[in-house]
């Protein structure tokens, strides 16, 4: 069972860093299309995609966008937090079987609202910078430990 923490906004401290990543797999990138309903053939006909200036397959830059909402509901601050906004400037591509590694550095704290301002950095696995930006989050009042819920079996008909 996989235990998750969150670290309370009295915890957090200026270039605090957190990371999270992800391998951008065939199943990731037709279930991001289908819930998105993101069906651009650049990220689901390979012939199309040969065609483009990438020459093949990519996956979808908010897929990236999801890693980052993910590395801060599991790693910094944690369940809990309350994504307020977030600017994200797509750099270069990721493709399937890319892992995608994304980088948190707390850069500013408001006490008054317990507002936590990241830089955001995804590379892929050679180091390449697929995105970055920022966000700004609502940190848990206190921190603490919890199980991560179990997700439902998928079926895709």
């Amino acid at each position: 069972m996989t235990q998750l923490t969150s670290i309370g906004f009295d915890d957090l401290a200026i270039d605090q860093t957190a990371s999270y990543s992800k391998t951008l797999t065939e199943a990731d990138l037709v279930l991001f299309a289908a819930t998105s309903g993101d069906v651009n053939p650049v990220h689901l006909d390979a012939e199309f995609a040969a065609g483009t200036v990438f020459g093949e397959r990519i996956g979808h830059g908010m897929w990236l966008g999801a890693l980052v909402s993910a590395a801060i509901a599991t790693q910094l601050p944690g369940p809990g937090s309350v994504y307020r906004s977030q600017s994200l400037q797509f750099k270069q591509p990721v493709k399937l079987g890319d892992t995608a590694t994304v980088t948190l550095t707390v850069t500013g704290l408001k006490a008054r609202m317990k507002l936590v301002t990241l830089a955001c950095s995804v590379t892929n696995q050679n180091g390449v910078v697929l995105a970055k930006g920022e966000a700004d989050v609502i940190a848990p009042a206190a921190g603490g430990t919890l199980q991560a819920p179990d997700l439902p079996a998928i079926t895709i008909d």
